[in-house]
């Protein structure tokens, strides 16, 4: 061909670019990359609590990264804080330039990246703040939820009949990725759950 020669770069289909890019990449450049930009986001957003004092932990997708055995990006950060501290979580991002939209259940923050953060005011999650842990994801300090937390709280999204069925089935998919890492949790599945997903073989 007209103007090639034996040391032209070879072309790549699209779908493989993401594959090349993460082999040069560090995780958090990825995950940056991915979410343009919502590695300061969530450092802000940690920050933020940090200063505040405020008791809190990831829960949903987060959380499943670092308990998981491999980490997926994901453009969602759930948060749950102690129930004396939502009005002080609320006031210290706001105060940390994210935007600020209420709902019943739910807080809803955005700053100016891709990431979406979502404070959870119900009641049902407010205890898994007191036991949240350290982690590193997506290279990232964070807070996340106990690994039995994380999988009640993805079982309770999981049987909610009002999610959109493509958010069920990346709830199973977690609490699959969950049990796959932690195979001791196959006891703390439901029935309507074992029927859909493998047993650990190592159980």
């Amino acid at each position: 061909m007209t103007g090639m020669n034996s040391r032209s770069l070879p072309r790549f289909p699209a779908a493989d670019k993401s594959v090349i890019i993460a082999t040069v990449m560090t995780e958090k450049q990825f995950y940056d990359w991915q979410t343009l930009g919502g590695t300061d986001d969530v450092r802000r957003f940690v920050d933020a609590l940090e200063k505040a004092d405020v008791v809190w932990c990831a829960i949903g997708g987060i959380a499943v990264n670092h308990w998981a055995a491999e980490q997926m990006v994901t453009l969602d950060v759930d948060f749950v804080v102690a129930a004396d501290s939502i009005e002080r979580a609320r006031s210290a991002l706001v105060s940390a330039g994210f935007a600020a939209q209420e709902f019943e259940w739910s807080i809803n923050f955005k700053g100016s990246s891709k990431v979406a953060i979502q404070l959870t005011t119900e009641d049902s999650y407010r205890d898994f703040a007191s036991r949240g842990v350290a982690a590193d994801v997506h290279g990232i300090l964070i807070r996340v939820a106990s690994l039995e937390d994380t999988l009640t709280g993805k079982m309770r999204a999981w049987s909610d009949p009002s999610r959109r069925q493509s958010k069920r089935l990346k709830d199973l998919a977690d609490i699959a990725r969950l049990v796959e890492a932690h195979p001791q949790l196959w006891d703390s599945l439901t029935d309507d759950l074992k029927a859909q997903i493998d047993q650990p073989s190592d159980r």
